[in-house]
């Protein structure tokens, strides 16, 4: 619909100039605004295809949080929290209504809600010049009714100016041109020099992570399932790579949501209306879900495309290896939210946690104790491949704080005490799941465990099969491996077995051991249970 910015009350945010305002437009005709405001092309089966320009991924050195009374005794300062003055954001702030009010070109507008369930839901407002981005957004936060929008009042609104850049940043200490700032004490966020729209939903994640915790809820950067009648929930914590979107998407399995999550005393809810997988080397045949739902109202981000044959190469990683498509949470057919229910569920039977050991020493499947599953959320474990980062020519772990550095706004045992409150109060096992190698290095030319292999595990963990096998300790981990478990090639379930040199295998976990330790003890935890839960050398 078309109203006016003062109707929306736009002006109490200094936009006082905007006369037509595109509020909450259909699909369609943001998928037609696209195409004639030359932002987009139409691909095949009607996918929109977008390039997000010079930043295909979020910028974590470009994002800033106000210090203001409201929320500074709070906020966990330092790399992923950087402050900045008030004065600067009202300064960028200037710029960017600035630009509102002189630019011509029409402004778009999304009103709806992050969180299905209505208790600890947010009311969303996102305003941006770009049809695509107002169409990302429509896909990815949760649609309201044409009746909830007659007395809609935002409790977060994020400003899109991505065509401003500051040119004063250096002046202003700042890291480059490009801004991502929020102001919790005004409920506002402002974004220029980056169309990448990924900032808008993590912003809003970021700012779920300051407010849900403190009302007891646990914020989760994870994935969950359920069986068909929507019993025994699952969620997977996991970096990007490990495998969280594609196994959780499940063809056995319907999907509450692939990426965000909120765990309150009534059980798990997702925090969006849609999902943001990566495409990259996407095989139709073992993830015919996500293939499936590049289709029309899909948008896709940053993929190699011929408009002449209607190609996608979803294996060229030539613009970037971050290449993504959102789509409305109805698009897997086998979600819960596709079958006419909110995208929920009770507590959670079981936590998984993801890892793609790229160093090969790390079980495929392994049971954790509370405090075990304590450390390890903490640390939030995986490992860069060669080659999917420029720069990365080795193995390179990467640690981040409960699966989702970037996007904590308080420090990270804040929300590691709630998991264990949670895993406590409604008796949750955790397990720790390795999607990437064992008996070897991803250097050494050696293949990773197989999607298939993986599927298997999870299953077994799920059906509760796991608990019939006989365990033993890891060396360096500490951890409970199965020595058996179904027709599983028993050979790759031990690491210690499956490397050929039990020399390397000693000297590269003890080398991972180390990072985990050095790691560990950034945070500064005076928690010796939790500590000693960590891996050792022996």
């Amino acid at each position: 619909m078309i109203t006016s910015g003062k109707e929306l009350q736009l002006d109490m945010l200094g936009l006082n100039k905007i006369d037509e305002v595109h509020r909450n437009l259909s699909v369609e005709s943001l998928i037609e605004e696209t195409v004639k405001n030359g932002e987009g092309v139409i691909g095949p089966r009607g996918v929109t295809i977008v390039d997000t320009g010079k930043f295909t991924g979020r910028s974590p050195n470009d994002k800033y949080i106000v210090e203001e009374p409201s929320s500074s005794d709070k906020i966990w300062w330092g790399s992923v929290n950087k402050k900045i003055d008030e004065s600067i954001f009202d300064e960028l702030y200037s710029s960017v209504v600035d630009y509102y009010n002189k630019d011509n070109s029409k402004t778009y507008l999304f009103d709806g809600f992050a969180g299905f369930d209505p208790s600890h839901s947010i009311n969303v407002r996102i305003i941006a010049k770009r049809a695509w981005q107002a169409h990302f957004v429509n896909n990815m936060f949760i649609r309201p009714q044409n009746s909830e929008l007659d007395n809609f009042t935002p409790d977060f609104t994020i400003i899109n100016a991505s065509s401003v850049q500051n040119k004063a940043f250096k002046k202003h200490g700042m890291n480059s041109e490009t801004f991502i700032i929020f102001h919790l004490g005004k409920k506002i966020a402002i974004i220029g020099g980056t169309e990448y729209a990924g900032e808008m939903k993590k912003g809003i994640f970021s700012v779920l992570h300051y407010v849900l915790p403190q009302k007891g809820i646990l914020s989760m950067h994870c994935s969950a399932n359920v069986d068909e009648d929507g019993s025994n929930a699952a969620i997977f914590f996991g970096l990007s790579g490990t495998g969280k979107t594609t196994l959780s998407t499940d063809p056995k399995r319907p999907l509450i949501g692939d990426d965000e999550h909120g765990w309150s005393d009534d059980g798990v809810f997702n925090f969006e209306g849609g999902c943001y997988a990566k495409t990259i080397n996407l095989n139709p045949e073992e993830e015919p879900d996500i293939y499936n739902a590049i289709r029309r109202g899909a948008l896709l981000e940053n993929v190699v495309y011929d408009p002449h044959t209607k190609i996608v190469d979803y294996n060229d990683n030539s613009k970037t290896e971050n290449t993504r498509v959102s789509y409305p949470l109805n698009f897997i057919e086998n979600s819960v939210f596709a079958k006419g229910k909110p995208a929920l569920s009770d507590h959670p039977k079981t936590i998984i946690f993801l890892t793609c050991d790229a160093y090969g020493v790390i079980p495929p499947v392994s049971k954790l104790t509370p405090e075990q599953a304590m450390y390890h959320f903490i640390s939030g474990y995986t490992a860069k491949v060669a080659g999917t980062e420029r720069g990365v020519t080795e193995p390179t772990a990467t640690f981040s704080p409960c699966f989702g550095g970037p996007f904590l706004t308080l420090h990270p045992l804040e929300y590691a005490e709630l998991l264990r409150k949670k895993m406590n109060k409604f008796n949750v096992p955790a397990f720790l799941v390795n999607t990437g190698w064992v008996g070897a290095s991803a250097e050494s030319g050696a293949k990773r465990i197989s999607l298939p292999i993986t599927r298997k595990i999870i299953y077994s963990i799920l059906d509760g099969t796991i608990n019939n096998s006989s365990f033993e300790v890891d060396p360096y981990f500490g951890v409970q491996v199965p020595l058996k478990l179904n027709e599983i090639d028993s050979s790759i379930l031990i690491p210690s077995n499956a490397w050929k040199s039990k020399e390397d295998y000693v000297k590269t976990a003890e080398n991972l051991v180390e990072k985990f330790q050095k790691n560990f003890a950034e945070y500064n935890i005076d928690d010796e249970k939790i500590e000693n839960a960590g891996p050792a050398k022996k």
